[in-house]
């Protein structure tokens, strides 16, 4: 296995980023296959990429070709296909992809936070309803404690 995507998985992945955040006008965001976040994106698959290429294996098996080759009409059907199936692999691609669209400059800008790192300042969050966590408390224990 090598430290880099093929050309074709690159491909594929960038077509997959592009349809699972697209561009929106409306809140001047790009979208995940914008050239600056898809660059993230390759240099950040590290300790993922067998998972990241299970994922577009399995896309083009399923596709039985390049997914980026698919029509458009073709590669929506494909990709909710492959949502419903994908598993482990599937939620990873997820994951990379999402990582590194969330810490882009621009992205941040535009959910109203200041794109930097978290600490030493910090970031606030408004408090939430916090007995949404009831069902999580009431839980029997699933560890064991340290000696």
């Amino acid at each position: 296995m090598t430290d880099a995507l093929s050309s074709a998985e690159s491909r594929d992945l960038r077509c997959i980023a592009g349809m699972m955040i697209p561009a929106s006008a409306e809140f001047d965001v790009p979208g995940a296959d914008d050239a600056i976040i898809f660059a993230d994106i390759l240099g950040s698959v590290g300790r993922d990429l067998g998972h990241v290429r299970d994922a577009l294996g399995g896309l083009e098996a399923l596709c039985g070709g390049p997914f980026a080759d698919l029509d458009t009409k073709r590669r929506e059907t494909m990709a909710a296909t492959f949502r419903e199936r994908g598993g482990m692999a599937a939620a990873t691609l997820s994951r990379v992809i999402l990582q590194c669209y969330y810490r882009d400059d621009r992205v941040l800008r535009s959910l109203g936070l200041e794109p930097r790192a978290p600490f030493p300042k910090g970031h606030t969050l408004e408090q939430g309803d916090w007995s949404l966590l009831d069902p999580v408390r009431a839980r029997p224990k699933m560890w064991r404690d340290a000696d």
